[in-house]
């Protein structure tokens, strides 16, 4: 068992398992995995809630409305929460009508929705921020400059994570290439699964990753990494996991769609006042066993901790302090204006495989017709409204330096 894994073991993210994925987001590809969904729905019409998630920070407020029984609270009939160990067996799940609701990276979702034609909608934001670059403690690693020509990870070429990466890149001079050996002005890219990277990292296979918490803490605290930038410090309050559901649902269901966003954004703002109990809730220590992470594991990432702040303004970590960003919050509006720039950015990131779907899309359509945000501001109004969740309204401009 390797020490350095959550839970025992690592979930290598292998060519098999990513051209299965590449391959679902295909008009071709996701053709016998609609059919399987339409047999599901025409099966079990009413079937009751089935979660799917990650063991990541991402998929917080799903299972903490699991466990607090806010899906029961709203009349719902749920089934226990499905962990699954890659992206690729999450999608399939959700694309084929196992699960119904899930957390998937946005622009994943986007690429689902357009790279594929599979009917399927964002309802609400999961978290925001939440994730940071990680660099190789032994690399010598002290800035930017000092990553060209060295290899760095990201959970997926469709990821938040991708498309912050390769703006900070660009604005510092780097090119970030897919295939072959980087040189000093480059940076190579691989797709790795994030339970991979800390290994990865401590066995010098890799220089850095860019991934969603807590395997950036993890890093920190066995001793092998450091954060050299958080997202949240490039893109302020940024997306990084949506909500998504069956569009047949939205339209079919829709009472039962308001029930279950209601009780996930009840579990954010409960989460908001909520840290400590938060961590509890998420350790392995706990019957649900929900994630394979220790207590210090998710204390690190979820609970402030002006010490560690402090230190992370020294060292360039966080270089907008006066953003008043935490490491990951819970907002639940996904506004348009986020959804629009990240059409923007995706067409000038590289990605393996064909994304010529990417020039065909305006990104005000987009932002109405990816994002189904009815329920999501129902719920939002009934728990007390945006500023529940520090925000000012439905509207606001995006924010991205480096």
């Amino acid at each position: 068992m390797c020490k350095l894994c959550p839970g025992g073991g690592h979930s290598v993210l292998s060519r098999r398992q990513l051209l299965k994925l590449a391959g679902m987001f295909t008009a071709a590809g996701a053709l016998p995995l609609l059919s399987r969904f339409n047999r599901a729905m025409a099966a079990e019409p009413g079937a009751p809630l089935r979660i799917g998630y990650l063991p990541l920070t991402d998929a917080t407020p799903l299972l903490v409305a699991h466990q607090r029984g806010l899906f029961e609270a709203q009349g719902l009939e749920v089934d226990r929460p499905r962990l699954f160990r890659g992206w690729d067996q999450l999608v399939e799940a959700f694309l084929s009508g196992n699960v119904n609701v899930v957390h998937l990276l946005s622009p994943m979702a986007l690429w689902a929705r357009y790279g594929s034609g599979f009917p399927t909608r964002t309802v609400a934001w999961n978290h925001i921020n939440g994730s940071a670059l990680t660099v190789s403690l032994g690399r010598g690693v002290e800035d930017f400059a000092d990553l060209g020509g060295n290899t760095l990870a990201i959970p997926f070429w469709y990821s938040i994570h991708n498309v912050v990466l390769q703006y900070l890149l660009r604005e510092r001079g780097l090119e970030a290439i897919v295939d072959g050996k980087p040189g000093p002005d480059q940076v190579r890219l691989v797709v790795m699964a994030p339970a991979d990277m800390l290994p990865g990292l401590a066995t010098g296979r890799i220089a850095g990753y860019i991934v969603a918490e807590p395997f950036c803490g993890a890093a920190e605290l066995h001793g092998v990494g450091k954060i050299l930038r958080f997202t949240g410090d490039v893109w302020r309050g940024h997306a990084c996991c949506v909500v998504q559901m069956h569009e047949r649902d939205l339209e079919q269901r829709p009472e039962w769609t308001q029930k279950v966003v209601n009780a996930i954004v009840e579990a954010q703002a409960w989460i908001l006042d909520h840290r400590e109990d938060t961590v509890r809730l998420l350790s392995k220590d706990e019957p649900a066993r929900y994630t394979p992470h220790t207590r210090d594991t998710l204390a690190r990432t979820l609970l402030p901790d002006a010490e560690l702040h402090q230190s992370y303004l020294q060292s360039g970590a966080i270089q907008h302090a006066e953003w008043g960003e935490q490491r990951i919050d819970f907002q639940p509006y996904p506004y348009p204006s986020y959804t629009e720039r990240l059409v923007e950015l995706l067409r000038d990131t590289r990605v393996r495989g064909d994304s010529r779907f990417l020039a065909d899309l305006d990104p005000g359509e987009v932002a109405r017709d990816l994002v189904d945000d009815r329920f999501v501001k129902s719920a939002i109004e009934a728990v007390g409204g945006p500023t529940v969740f520090g925000q000012q309204g439905y509207v606001r401009e995006e924010v991205i330096r480096s």
